[in-house]
């Protein structure tokens, strides 16, 4: 597998966590990741190696009249997932930080696609840790540029999310990133494939259920999403496709379990239903690359918000 020389705004830093000694039984999540400028680490296993990139952005939350904060979320993330014990025999690497200053959210969003095109194309399982969730268009950049869109494979975009982010706005933020893409993928004379679990009715105006109508949005209500009723519309929504973004905005979750988040919601679809759609997803095959957007350490509680983000990253890495 090919590395590529990346153009990041902050190196990757040295991951930290318990140590209870060296060899694969005792083995971290900070002891297993590596940095991303070591390929030999990446290339040493016929298992297809992983990356991580920060994008670290509030930018779009600020112009959405949210909670700022998740700028800070890489770092947090990284924080809770180190300690956690590592399972995988799959090689995992760290490729630093994109960073959105001075408001030039459309400039970064530019810069991380760049970056998760080049991993694409090297043949590394991308996952981008947000931000807010105009993180996604920065991953759509990424994996529409890629080879595997560009050559034609259907490309499908499954959100685990409270909103539809669809929003029509003068300027793009973290409403926005889903209406970009639809636009983005009708101008490239393509349509875009995308599916919704957990969507708050309450949280989402007529406007923008109409909007979801008109470009066929697939979508599951936050009080339907029984395992049952997640998993079969996941095989369906995946059914359609042959390579998928996961893109988790962690407000999906109940407000107890993710507190820290711009939007906490009041009800949420159950951790154990996301999970199984993360499980779901990696065991079908098709995941090409993914992101977790949305949490903001400043609001976050015992650090909860941030230890289930690094849970579901460890099952989209395992």
């Amino acid at each position: 597998m090919d590395f590529p020389a990346l153009s990041v705004d902050v190196q990757p830093r040295p991951w930290t966590g318990r140590y209870d000694g060296d060899g694969e039984a005792h083995r971290r999540w900070w002891q297993a990741v590596s940095p991303a400028t070591d390929n030999t680490a990446l290339s040493s296993s016929t298992q297809r190696s992983a990356v991580i990139l920060g994008f670290c952005s509030d930018e779009g939350v600020r112009r959405n009249k949210g909670r700022t904060g998740a700028a800070a979320a890489p770092a947090a993330i990284r924080s809770a997932l180190g300690p956690l014990a590592h399972h995988s025999e799959r090689p995992v690497a760290d490729a630093g930080d994109v960073t959105v200053r001075d408001g030039e959210l459309e400039a970064g969003q530019a810069r991380a696609g760049l970056a998760v095109a080049a991993l694409l194309d090297g043949g590394h399982l991308t996952l981008l840790l947000g931000g807010g969730h105009e993180t996604a268009y920065a991953s759509y950049l990424g994996v529409a540029g890629s080879r595997a869109v560009r050559d034609g494979q259907r490309l499908g975009v499954l959100n685990l999310d409270a909103h539809f982010d669809l929003r029509d706005e003068a300027a793009p933020s973290s409403g926005t990133p889903f209406l970009q893409m639809a636009r983005a993928e009708a101008a490239a004379g393509r349509e875009l494939k995308y599916a919704v679990v957990g969507i708050s009715e309450p949280n989402n105006t007529r406007a923008l259920f109409s909007t979801a109508k008109e470009l066929g949005v697939k979508y599951l209500l936050d009080e339907d999403c029984t395992a049952g009723a997640a998993e079969a519309f996941v095989a369906d929504f995946l059914s359609g496709i042959d390579v998928l973004y996961l893109t988790i905005d962690l407000d999906v979750l109940p407000a107890a379990v993710a507190p820290g988040v711009s939007a906490p919601a009041a009800y949420g679809v159950p951790l154990p239903v996301i999970s199984a759609v993360c499980r779901q997803v990696v065991a079908s095959g098709k995941l090409l690359h993914a992101d977790v957007a949305e949490l903001n350490p400043a609001f976050d509680i015992d650090n909860r918000t941030a230890r289930v983000a690094a849970r579901l990253v460890s099952i989209l890495l395992g």
